[in-house]
């Protein structure tokens, strides 16, 4: 490991200004994905230490809110400085226990970046409002002020962007943070107390900890000082985490999981739909919330979709993702690997055929073919459930109203693609789809300056764009009256 990178990899936690362990002293094995190797460990903390974390973003709090929105602006311009001088670092110790390949990582540390100085921006542009009175001896003003501690939840599979995503919009605000990064990917998260630390943040502004998620969750759904929740991840755990924090009444913000569509009209660009495909399904190896779960394609054009898709997916790199040219790394763990065996068995039991893969690949540990299957249909249970991983389920479709119909026909509703080079179907399709987030004639498009969020069981809220720092403040009415006027 380059010595660069160890600097971020922190075992220890941070909690109010102070790196320690848990309290118990134990610990969690962190596993390089790639070989199976322990790479190192990271505090188990629990209630206590979290209830800790709490308190001293509380204290922190206080002084926080009241410095300038341009003095905030700075430090998360600093921040965002830091992040790019020691982005090769970063990538590497993302690598290391994510299992993405290099380029990917790099690309990820870049956004997080972004992020950072998207919201330094609009941390300036918080703005209030003053209201046309009824009463003429009164004023009204519509004020905007930071919520208070925030607890932050992210998941595995982005566990750099994510904290961005979060950290970025709250410092902004305002507000103080106690984040808890998932137990495959922690150094990821811890490394954000490391910048932090480096662009000048004071103590307790940023804390992160480490360990059980039930008993960490637990204690930032249920601790009174914590006063918005934003999680990352799965739609069941989102639930559980918006029925806790239903007893203190928190602002909540969840981006939860999704069955993304990606239709192809038999009007489309088949080459330019192949290209964006390869993108949406097969990027950080189909371990993405936003990765195409179901291709729907027209029957005019089915066969040569197919025949390109196959040929593209043939020619990806498997590899480490510390290799030269790698462009699909491992799957994250061995239950990753067994759910994807799982729907493939499923699909194929009631007639799916595989076109490509659809098996472990000769790497071994958790690396998987990338794989099309063809003649998926409704009732197989890749229809409503996430694949979350390298396979590309393809269904056919006759008239433009049955894709729609079937693309919606889901729980979740969060991001979704489509290829057509007709304007009129564009609106209609794109009008006619319950998602948050459409892509036409694109396989990736989220961006910084676009609000990122989806429609039903996939969640509330938005991160990014200039609507990801309402969720950080609240709304005051203050009315001034006796002015003699």
């Amino acid at each position: 490991m380059l010595k660069k990178t160890s600097h971020f990899m922190r075992e220890a936690n941070l909690i109010g200004g102070s790196w320690v362990q848990a309290d118990s002293g134990e610990t969690i094995e962190v596993v390089n994905p790639a070989n199976g190797q322990t790479i190192g460990t990271v505090p188990k903390c629990g209630r206590a230490e979290t209830r800790r974390a709490i308190e001293a973003a509380e204290a922190a709090f206080h002084s926080w809110k009241k410095t300038s929105a341009n003095d905030r602006a700075k430090l998360l311009r600093r921040l965002h400085d830091v992040i790019m001088d020691n982005q090769d670092a970063l990538a590497e110790l993302l690598v290391l226990e994510q299992g993405k390949p290099l380029a990917e990582a790099k690309g990820e540390v870049g956004m997080s970046a972004a992020y950072i100085l998207w919201f330094a921006e609009e941390a300036r542009r918080v703005y209030g409002d003053v209201v046309p009175s009824p009463w003429a001896d009164r004023r009204i003003l519509v004020t905007k002020e930071p919520v208070g501690v925030i607890g932050a939840i992210t998941p595995w599979n982005f566990p750099s962007s994510m904290l961005a995503r979060k950290l970025g919009p709250a410092l902004a605000a305002g507000c103080t943070a106690v984040a808890k990064p998932a137990s495959q990917t922690p150094y990821s998260g811890l490394a954000w107390g490391v910048l932090a630390e480096e662009a000048g943040f004071p103590a307790g502004v940023v804390n992160i900890v480490t360990g059980s998620a039930s008993a960490i969750g637990d204690e930032l759904t249920e601790n009174p000082l914590v006063r918005k929740i934003t999680f990352t991840g799965s739609t069941e755990i989102g639930k559980l985490l918006m029925q806790k924090a239903a007893g203190t009444v928190k602002k909540v913000s969840m981006e939860l999981g999704g069955n993304a569509p990606f239709l192809v009209f038999n009007d489309a660009d088949v080459d330019r739909a192949v290209q964006g495909a390869i993108v949406a399904k097969y990027r950080n190896s189909g371990q993405t919330c936003v990765c195409t779960n179901r291709f729907f394609v027209q029957e005019e054009i089915h066969d040569r979709f197919v025949e390109k898709l196959v040929e593209a997916t043939s020619k990806l790199k498997v590899g480490p993702g510390l290799e030269e040219g790698s462009q699909q790394g491992p799957l994250i763990d061995e239950k990753a690997v067994e759910k994807v065996e799982e729907l493939l068995a499923d699909a194929t039991s009631k007639g799916a055929k595989v076109a490509i893969g659809g098996k472990r690949h000769a790497l071994g540990g958790t690396f998987f073919e990338p794989t099309v299957i063809t003649g998926a249909s409704p009732e197989m249970r890749i229809m409503e459930e996430e694949i979350f991983g390298p396979v590309s389920p393809i269904f056919r479709f006759k008239h433009e109203e049955e894709a729609v119909a079937m693309a919606n026909a889901t729980s979740f509703g969060l991001a979704c693609y489509f290829y057509t080079s007709d304007l009129g179907r564009a609106f209609r399709v794109m009008e006619g789809l319950k998602y948050g987030l459409v892509g036409v004639n694109e396989g990736l498009i989220t961006t910084v300056e676009a609000p990122f969020g989806g429609f039903k069981e996939s969640g509330l809220g938005k991160e990014g764009g200039y609507q990801g720092i309402e969720d950080y403040l609240d709304t005051k009415y203050v009315c001034i009256g006796g002015l003699g006027l």
